[in-house]
């Protein structure tokens, strides 16, 4: 784990941070949907801050469209190049 959280902050790496944080953001939303659905089961209700729920899925698709197009541009930039 040591060495994955310092590939993660190396300048070098082949991680893509942007997806790294979307794909958290995007497991915080399916354990606060696990949550609900665990504590409606048992007839109490779980209060999350709407507020807190639309910042994870901004983020999650912020973060996940910000890749996609940086993937998309740099795939244009290396065909225009004459790169693959």
């Amino acid at each position: 784990m040591k060495n994955f959280f310092k590939a993660l902050f190396n300048d070098n790496n082949t991680i893509n941070e942007k997806s790294f944080i979307g794909f958290c953001a995007f497991l915080m939303m399916v354990g606060f949907a696990v949550a609900d659905i665990v504590t409606g089961s048992l007839g109490k209700e779980l209060v999350v801050q709407e507020f807190i729920f639309n910042a994870f899925m901004v983020l999650t698709l912020g973060s996940f469209g910000i890749a996609s197009i940086d993937k998309w541009i740099n795939k244009s930039k290396g065909e225009s190049n004459g790169e693959q």
